[in-house]
């Protein structure tokens, strides 16, 4: 499966991307998806599964000791992510699971029984 190719990489990362860094890269990305969501996710994938598997491997291979920041002499540079290898955040988690059709929570939920709301009427001048 192919959730994006070297040259879609390298243009979101605006770096040069080798082959075996990209293999990596999509094979980390891969596995870190399918294991949230199984096999649910389609050839070609879903919409949405792109964007976010590109950020995640430019995320892995930007920062992959997981950095909050480095300097080096009067250089220095703070990263806006700090988690470590190929985790998902809960934003990303919540889109990956919307877009192969899972529920993203126990917010889908409504486990109210049917009369713990009474009916609403809307008030509405003549």
């Amino acid at each position: 499966m192919t959730l994006f190719t070297a040259a879609e990489l390298t243009a979101y990362r605006q770096v040069p991307t080798s082959t075996e860094t990209y293999t990596l890269a999509h094979e980390l990305t891969l596995d870190a998806l399918q294991g949230e969501v199984g096999d649910r996710i389609t050839e070609p994938p879903q919409p949405g599964i792109k964007s976010l598997a590109l950020a995640v491997a430019a995320r892995l291979l930007t920062n992959p000791g997981g950095l909050r920041s480095e300097s080096a002499g009067g250089m220095a540079v703070s990263y806006a992510d700090a988690q470590t290898g190929v985790i998902l955040s809960d934003d990303e988690r919540r889109r990956l699971r919307k877009s192969v059709g899972l529920a993203s929570g126990a917010g889908m939920l409504d486990i109210a029984p049917d009369d713990a709301c009474p009916p609403v009427a809307v008030w509405r001048p003549v």
